[in-house]
């Protein structure tokens, strides 16, 4: 487990949000994400309780918190996974509460799992052409895409980001751990998304490994926010600006990475003290 003193400098500004793509009945706002008295029970156990929460368009933002302190429950309640029992969600000011997952997803929101969730018997490039004719309005054709058509234009695009253009042709199957990550990050970012949750990306990374996505993470568009959760604190206090901490379920404090990384009641929860 990293120190929560353990913080390098140079953090990225904060960066005005690019013009909204496809999300005509959304409000105009300044957040990208709110998140209002979020509630989500499971019978009689309350995962998360009375979330209150906004991010900023083009913020990157950490989520942390002990296992067990509600963070992945967080994740799917914004996503749709598991929609909120109580409470409201709102995407760049439209509500978002009611919507099916494949909704949000249109409107801009990503997300990537614990687990990577690949198509292992294909290529790289084929999982990011997946990706990318997903979420684009010729998904169902059936014609094979020529060299120069848009989604396969985009997909070497991505293969180039996320650094991967040189195993392209590389069944998913034979890759390293790391690269998978990567993969998954790539197939997140097709489509030009306005927020993206990243649920524990270094879970199960070496040491080189961990570098790469923390070069990865600082070099994605600052129009771009993220919400990251990571047990990793070397990486998420190194591509964040503002820090959310959560416990039992609930918010316990947020602000920079620098009021944080020497809390009292964050390092107590670190080093496994009840809070009460």
């Amino acid at each position: 487990m990293a120190s929560v003193s353990q913080l390098t400098a140079g953090r990225p500004a904060p960066a005005a949000p690019r013009p909204a793509a496809g999300a005509a009945t959304a409000l105009a706002s300044s957040h990208a994400l709110e998140l209002r008295g979020v509630s989500r029970r499971f019978g009689a156990l309350r995962a998360i309780d009375d979330v209150s929460l906004q991010v900023a368009a083009g913020e990157r933002r950490a989520i942390l918190g002990a296992n067990g302190a509600g963070k992945t429950t967080l994740f799917n309640a914004i996503t749709g996974d598991f929609p909120p029992t109580d409470g409201q969600v709102l995407f760049f000011g439209e509500d978002v509460t009611e919507l099916p997952p494949y909704e949000r997803i249109r409107r801009g929101l990503r997300r990537t799992y614990q687990s990577s969730l690949l198509f292992g018997q294909l290529t790289v490039r084929d999982n990011l052409f997946l990706a990318v004719r997903g979420i684009g309005r010729n998904r169902y054709a059936l014609r094979r895409a020529s060299a120069s058509h848009s989604s396969r234009i985009a997909t070497e695009e991505l293969l180039d980001r996320v650094r991967l253009s040189h195993i392209a042709d590389t069944p998913v199957s034979s890759l390293a751990h790391g690269q998978q990550r990567q993969l998954e990050i790539g197939m997140a970012l097709a489509g030009a998304p306005r927020l993206i949750l990243f649920d524990e990306p270094a879970a199960g990374l070496a040491p080189g490994e961990r570098h790469e996505l923390v070069a990865l993470l600082r070099a994605l568009p600052r129009h771009m926010g993220f919400v990251l959760i990571e047990h990793d604190l070397d990486i998420a206090l190194r591509v964040v600006e503002q820090v959310t901490v959560m416990h039992n379920g609930r918010v316990l404090k947020s602000g920079p990475p620098e009021a944080i990384e020497n809390d009292a009641e964050v390092q107590a929860i670190y080093m496994g003290s009840d809070l009460g």
